[in-house]
């Protein structure tokens, strides 16, 4: 592992200022995805900024009626709230099919949002990956490409999105709320946080290199029936092939965001409007320009056969 220099801050503001300062400065809080990172020679930051300090550790209540989720709440505080498990058990049920009881007790809100992509190609550095190496190339174009994007890659990069959490969070329309180092902030809705791979792969998000996720907020409760689905290859501590987070109402419609298929979490408003005709009609939507490679097209019944279980009522 490479030297690095490392502070802690007290505030928002002082932490993007450290970030803003610093060429190659990273965030730590949990650390569960950037030590291992780190370890691998994957990420080698020149700064460290410890923002467990900040406070911004507690889930309140928004004058519209929803909620206002810190950065450092942990996965495993947030699953257990109250309010999120009565009005938004979708996120209940996304967090706890992530990680490990051991990792949800660490993971961070902000951390899990910017969680990077397991592609094998991104952790394995004797290989190409435009996503770790810009202007490298993408071995993952012609090589194993079973867990890889089947929709919103590029000729690029075809990495996914790893998260569960971020799925859910999609499905009810949060945003993302940040700082400046100049005090400014702004509220990101997280359709437009995440960046598709395009021809810069490595841009993952909307953040500036002096900006701080704060908190994340949920818009008030939209009811229905939640549903998250994830299908991977073991039971636990383990990636999604596929998930499916679903919101459905008593008179057919609803919302529905999927994990597992594209560079970030995949949601086409425009399906939601086709939830009554049934899945075959919502994944058509949803999918529709799809490029899948033949390691990885049987995501896309997969996908639709998933959905299918949950509006035939036995999704869970």
């Amino acid at each position: 592992m490479k030297s690095f220099s490392y502070e802690r801050v007290a505030t928002a503001a002082e932490a993007a200022s450290a970030l803003g300062r610093t060429k190659g400065a990273k965030i730590i809080a949990g650390g569960t995805n950037l030590l291992d990172l780190m370890k691998l020679g994957i990420e080698a930051p020149d700064h460290l900024v410890d923002v467990n300090g900040l406070g911004l550790d507690k889930i309140e209540e928004t004058a519209e009626g929803g909620l206002r989720i810190g950065t450092l709440v942990r996965n495993t505080d947030m699953a257990a709230d109250a309010r999120i498990r009565a009005d938004y058990p979708l996120l209940t049920r996304a967090v706890l099919a992530g990680a490990s009881g051991q990792l949800r007790n660490k993971a961070t809100t902000g951390g899990n949002l910017l969680q990077r992509t397991r592609c094998p190609y991104f952790y394995d550095t004797a290989m190409p990956c435009n996503k770790r190496k810009p202007g490298s190339g993408c071995a993952a174009l012609s090589g194993a490409s079973r867990q890889l994007a089947v929709i919103g890659g590029s000729e690029a990069c075809i990495a996914t999105y790893p998260g569960d959490m971020a799925v859910a969070m999609r499905a009810l329309d949060a945003a993302v709320e940040t700082v400046r180092a100049d005090g400014t902030t702004r509220s990101i809705p997280l359709d437009q946080f995440y960046h598709l791979p395009g021809t810069s792969p490595d841009v993952e998000n909307d953040l500036a290199a002096d900006e701080l996720i704060t908190h994340v907020t949920l818009p008030a409760p939209v009811g229905g029936e939640q549903t998250y689905t994830k299908i991977r290859d073991r039971a636990s501590y383990a990636f999604a092939l596929v998930s499916v987070a679903v919101i459905r109402h008593s008179d057919g419609s609803g919302r529905v965001a999927f994990g597992g298929m594209a560079p970030k979490p995949w949601r086409a408003e425009e399906a939601d409007a086709a939830m009554a005709k049934g899945a075959e009609a919502v994944t058509e939507i949803a999918f529709a320009g799809a490029n899948p490679t033949e390691d990885n097209a049987f995501k896309l019944p997969l996908a639709q056969r998933a959905l299918a279980k949950i509006l035939h009522g036995k999704g869970e």
